[in-house]
């Protein structure tokens, strides 16, 4: 059984999602510190291209996306579970409007003058602009454009007022009663608002938000140790990939097992991966692909959010 490794770094929002979702789990895990900006050749030699944070890796698989990474760490350990029987739908749901629309919000809302002023203030001036750059390049040529900071202004206590009364009425301590999927995705959004005095009063006036906030947070990131990008990419050549899901094949544009395809994000950090497609499932997408480093490695995304060509 192979261990699970997360690749991250602290102020990664999605990270903080995937170290709650440990948490909530239970856990052991092992952490890859990587760069928050480009260049990043140790992920890349795991992913084939893809960039963003974070990734699981689990022996030679790697796993590319929360959304996907949640899906995995519910085949890990079934209970506690992040997809309730009865609320698979609404949860995952849910999640992924948070993960798009309102984390959207947040990024506007967090990158704001005042707001960069305070979370940069200890970095030299070329590390500020380093990221400035990275973070544009990272929103290119994708279908997620950067909201103007005065519409999200004028829309957050529309979305924040939705969610104190969904809270308040609602008979459990979560967001559907027992905690979700929906929980962890909600959470890391407002976490990031949090790092700042100056976006921290967007959660704070918000009493019901901010005790569920403490709740959620409360799950904390399971049991980590730290293990070099140099050890992961040796445990990855030196493992074979699961077999793959005993489930249909399902590629409605007429795409086979075996040909070569590249697969990308459509939202941002769209740089493609190519590979071999070796499953299309309902949720999941594999290619395999074969590093200089790493060896053989089945990369998996979910179908949700990513496009398929042929190369």
């Amino acid at each position: 059984m192979h261990e699970l490794i997360l690749h991250h770094y602290p102020t990664s929002p999605f990270a903080e999602k995937s170290r709650l979702l440990l948490g909530f789990k239970q856990l052991s895990w092992r952490s890859v510190m990587i760069p928050a900006v480009m260049p990043k050749p140790d992920l890349l030699a795991l992913t084939g291209g893809y960039r963003k944070t974070p990734v699981l890796q689990v022996g030679a698989d790697i796993y590319c996306d929360t959304a996907l990474i949640a899906r995995r760490l519910e085949a890990e350990k079934a209970t506690p579970a992040l997809f309730p029987e009865g609320r698979e739908f609404v949860a995952a749901s849910f999640a992924q409007w948070v993960d798009s629309v309102v984390f959207q919000h947040a990024v506007s809302l967090v990158f704001q003058p005042e707001s960069i002023a305070l979370r940069f203030a200890k970095l030299p001036p070329e590390a500020v602009k380093a990221f400035i750059a990275d973070r544009a390049g990272l929103f290119s040529g994708g279908s997620a454009s950067r909201l103007p900071a005065e519409v999200a202004r004028h829309n957050w206590p529309g979305i924040m007022a939705r969610v104190e009364q969904q809270l308040a009425r609602e008979e459990g301590d979560f967001l559907f009663g027992e905690p979700s999927i929906a929980d962890f995705s909600l959470a890391h959004c407002l976490w990031f608002l949090k790092a700042t005095p100056v976006t921290a009063p967007l959660v704070d006036a918000y009493p019901n938000v901010s005790a569920w906030l403490g709740r959620v947070l409360g799950f904390g990131h399971g049991a980590s140790s730290a293990l070099s990008a140099e050890e992961a990419i040796e445990i990855a050549r030196a493992a074979t990939p699961a077999a793959l899901p005993d489930e249909a094949f399902i590629e409605p544009n007429g795409l086979q097992a075996g040909q070569q395809v590249k697969i990308a994000a459509t939202d941002y950090g769209v740089d493609p991966v190519e590979g071999e497609l070796l499953f299309a499932g309902v949720e999941e997408l594999i290619l395999r692909r074969e590093d200089e480093r790493a060896g053989v490695v089945h990369v998996h995304f979910p179908r949700l959010g990513f496009r398929i060509e042929a190369v």
